[in-house]
């Protein structure tokens, strides 16, 4: 599909003609009547604009891997129908007219229910159905939408069909046509905001997404677009949308506010660059942030060329959380002026769910649950990740039997057909359990949550050793005589679950007495010690592949084979296939956490 077929990219690539102008044509009583008993005084106008990032797919609050309204320690719901709640109470307390509902990314792709319509029934194909969360979105009334790097991942044509159903633009100023190095979607939209006043605010979103797009998703894009980084974007169309008349500009990032980066030097570009773009770039007065899951209130940062504070918020993802800029604007000078913004986030656990969002896709909610909890296969033992994160457990050895099981027979026949297949694996959720007996769709998905693929490459022991190490920095240094709590015994530096990775077809220690870099001993091939110079082929999905998580080597490595399916997927085909799971089959202790050689557990 070519990336420039529709007319208005063309458009919004050279001059942002085209782009949408929305607004409102009444102002709510409050403002109007300050607006008669005005006389002298300055002209001032209050609007709001509301943010959601993150939200992977989450229209109920419900939970596909368990069958289950969502719940965490937290008591936290999810969802757009939550969310819709939230928008209509601001709606009706600031004057619908003087608010705007943007997004800052990851919208498509997270849970059961987007995978369905990505791939099971598929939004591109003919006569396909319209997307739940484009359904969704349209309804409660969003305004815009920046791109998130997971839109990639069901590749260009779901994301351009998805775009198509949105009655709002999808933005991304840094996502580039790889040939004429013009935006490939819209860059910004701009909104007018009708004041008591007969002067307009003019609000310009400029949409900014993640140069890891590049890394992570590159099977889908390479070739077709590129993503500079979002500081050099920015700096080159905040003047633009300021030069155009905006007097307010937001910027909606998919990124976060940490300057930090999980592709290392693989890029030039910071992955995290949400609170970069507040201080390089004049012009901005408010930054949605996203991509790190985390919760940021309101949080400012000073902007070193103008000495101007920039208000950044982020809401909790997966629509836990609703984001409220309060800008407070006035008439000087012939102009509108930001005197003052702030930011905050409401809960949508205080609220239920809006009946009008949930009656309009109880349809298609109720196929995807038939869907996951189809029976696939059964279970001679109950299998569960709790204590993944520090121990080897049989749920984890499940993945890696079926990756390097999958490779082995992929590379059958090949030059490499003899080399000894390792795999690593990690602990995407802490609650994923298969349980003994019938086992669903649901029971292997919510082991693999992600939309992963699988690729081999060929490592060497040395490499894997440095593999191995890098990994083990996901542990709290412990004392040999200290005691040891689980739950504060991982994640060090910040360090996600997801990012350590154990390995099998090799057995090692990690000593966790020892500072980060020296921690892995014991490390044997077959019984024996191993060989720096032994040809591995290592089973790995496709983000470690690309680079995510910055392990040396991986992303240098030869590529021997790839496959487009998700993991997940070839692990639901692997149990249909099998039929049924004995652990006693792949479970073996491959590594252990020591201190001074005696195990922690």
């Amino acid at each position: 599909m070519p990336l420039n077929r529709r007319k208005f990219l063309k458009k919004s690539a050279v001059t942002g003609a085209g782009v949408a102008l929305t607004g409102a044509v009444a102002a709510p009583s409050a403002q109007a009547a300050e607006a008669k008993g005005a006389g002298k005084r300055p002209k001032r106008y209050a609007f709001t604009v509301l943010g959601t990032t993150d939200l992977h797919g989450n229209v109920f609050n419900w939970d596909y891997f368990t069958d289950k309204e969502f719940d965490d320690k937290a008591h936290n719901d999810v969802g757009l129908a939550k969310i819709s709640t939230l928008v209509n109470q601001v709606r009706a307390e600031k004057g619908r007219r003087n608010t705007l509902l943007i997004d800052a990314g990851d919208t498509i792709q997270g849970t059961q229910l987007s995978y369905y319509y990505a791939k099971v029934d598929p939004i591109t194909a003919k006569g396909g159905p319209v997307h739940p969360m484009a359904q969704a979105m349209n309804a409660i009334g969003y305004d815009a939408a920046a791109l998130g790097n997971h839109e990639f991942n069901y590749g260009i044509p779901v994301l351009r069909k998805f775009e198509e159903q949105c009655r709002f633009p999808l933005l991304g100023a840094n996502a580039l046509d790889a040939k004429t190095l013009r935006p490939a979607f819209r860059p910004y939209s701009m909104h007018r905001l009708r004041t008591p006043f007969g002067r307009d605010v003019k609000v310009a979103v400029l949409g900014l997404t993640n140069p890891g797009i590049a890394i992570w998703d590159k099977a889908n894009v390479q070739g077709k677009m590129t993503f500079p980084g979002l500081e050099e974007q920015a700096a080159k169309w905040v003047p633009k949308l300021r030069s155009m008349g905006a007097d307010v500009v937001i910027v909606s990032a998919h990124s976060g506010s940490s300057g930090t980066s999980s592709y290392g030097d693989q890029l030039p570009y910071i992955e995290n660059a949400a609170g970069l773009v507040a201080e390089q770039v004049p012009g901005i007065d408010a930054i949605l942030v996203g991509h790190a899951h985390t919760e940021i209130p309101e949080y400012f940062v000073t902007n070193k060329e103008t000495g101007k504070q920039v208000v950044l918020s982020e809401p909790l993802k997966w629509g836990q959380r609703l984001t409220l800029f309060d800008f407070e604007l006035v008439w000087e000078k012939g102009c509108w002026k930001v005197e003052k913004v702030g930011s905050k986030v409401l809960d949508s656990n205080t609220v239920e769910e809006d009946p009008k969002i949930t009656k309009m896709l109880t349809d298609e909610h109720e196929k995807v649950v038939a869907y996951v909890n189809q029976v696939i296969g059964t279970n001679a033992a109950e299998m569960t990740s709790v204590e993944a994160p520090y121990k080897d457990v049989p749920i984890i050895d499940l993945i890696n039997h079926i990756q390097a099981d999958t490779v082995k027979q992929a590379l059958a026949g090949t030059e490499y057909a003899a080399l000894p297949v390792l795999s690593q694996a990690a602990a995407f959720s802490r609650s994923a359990v298969i349980p003994a007996g019938q086992v669903t769709i649901r029971d292997v998905a919510g082991l693999y949550v992600f939309e992963n693929t699988l690729e081999a490459r060929l490592m060497t022991g040395a490499q894997m050793k440095a593999y191995l190490e890098y990994s083990a920095n996901y542990f709290v240094q412990t004392a040999a005589g200290a005691p040891v709590d689980p739950a504060n015994l991982t994640n060090a530096n910040g360090t996600p679950d997801y990012n350590y990775d154990v390995v099998s077809g090799v057995t090692y220690e990690i000593d966790i007495a020892k500072p980060a870099g020296s921690r892995v001993t014991n490390v044997r091939f077959e019984g024996a010690p191993l060989d720096d110079a032994q040809r591995f082929v290592f089973a790995v999905n496709n983000y470690r592949a690309n680079g995510g998580g910055n392990f040396p080597h991986v992303a240098a490595a030869q590529l021997l084979w790839s496959n487009s399916d998700e993991i997940r997927n070839t692990m639901i085909a692997w149990v249909k296939a099998k039929g049924t799971i004995d652990p006693a089959e792949f479970a073996v202790v491959d590594w252990k956490l020591t201190r001074d050689g005696t195990p922690v557990f």
